[in-house]
C-alpha cells in the first residue's frame, strides 16, 4: 500500500493527480500545515524537510521506502509504473527539464508572490514587485513552450504537466488580481489548462485531500 502525506496546496495536489492517473490504491494522511502538523515527529521521519507531499511505499523493491519532494515522488512513481515519463532518451530529459523548471522556478516564485502579495499583513512593495515580475516572466515561458507543443514535454502528457497544472490554476485563482495583466492573452496556456483539467484523474486528484 502507498501512504500519501499531503495537504490542500498546489504542491500537495501533484502526487494525488499522478496516483489517480495510475489508478493505484493509496491511503491519504492529511498534514494540516496551518496547524504545524508538518513538524510532528511522525512526519519528520518521512519528510526530513518538514514539507508536503511525502510518500511511503510499503511494496517498494527492497522493502518500504519513503520519498519526499514532489518532483522526486513523481519520478519515482513514473519509473515504478513505466508511465508518464519516457524510460530513457531525449523525451525523458525534456520532461525532466520542465519538471525541474516547475519545482525550481514556477512553484517557488508563485509561492513567494502569494505570501508577500496576499498572505502577509505587512506589505513589502519591493518584494511584491520582484516576485510579480518573475511570475509574469515564467507565465511567458510557459506560454511560449505550449505554443510549440501540446504538452510540456512534447506530444505526450506526463509528470511535468501534473506538476505545473496545480500552480497554474493557483495563478489564475488565488493570484488572479495580482497577475491579471500577465494572465491575459495566453491562448496556448488556456488550451493546455483545459486539456489537462478535463482529465477525470486530474479532477479527482485536485480534490485530495478531502477536508472539512
Amino acid at each position: 500500500m502507498i501512504t500519501l502525506y499531503t495537504w490542500t496546496t498546489p504542491n500537495g495536489r501533484k502526487v494525488p493527480i499522478m496516483l489517480e492517473e495510475l489508478g493505484w490504491p493509496y491511503e491519504v494522511k492529511p498534514v494540516d500545515i496551518g496547524r504545524d502538523e508538518q513538524f510532528s515527529p511522525e512526519f519528520l521521519r518521512v519528510s526530513p524537510n518538514n514539507k508536503i507531499p511525502a510518500l511511503v511505499d510499503d511494496e517498494a523493491d527492497g522493502g518500504p521506502l519513503s520519498v519526499f519532494e514532489s518532483g522526486a515522488i513523481l519520478v519515482y512513481l513514473a519509473d515504478k509504473s513505466g508511465r508518464f515519463l519516457a524510460p530513457s532518451g531525449p523525451a525523458r530529459y525534456k520532461a525532466l527539464e520542465w519538471l525541474f523548471w516547475q519545482v525550481g522556478g514556477q512553484g517557488p516564485m508563485l509561492g513567494q508572490l502569494g505570501f508577500f502579495a496576499k498572505r502577509s499583513e505587512e506589505k513589502a512593495p519591493l518584494a511584491i514587485g520582484r516576485f510579480t515580475d518573475e511570475a509574469a516572466r515564467l507565465l511567458g515561458v510557459l506560454e511560449r513552450r505550449l505554443s510549440e507543443a501540446p504538452f510540456l514535454a512534447g506530444e505526450d502528457y506526463g509528470i511535468a504537466d501534473m506538476a505545473t497544472y496545480p500552480w497554474t490554476i493557483a495563478a489564475k485563482t488565488f493570484l488572479k488580481d495580482v497577475l491579471a495583466e500577465s494572465l491575459a492573452s495566453k491562448p496556448s496556456m488556456e488550451r493546455w489548462l483545459k486539456a489537462v483539467g478535463d482529465r477525470p484523474a486530474v479532477q479527482r486528484g485536485m480534490a485530495v485531500p478531502k477536508v472539512s
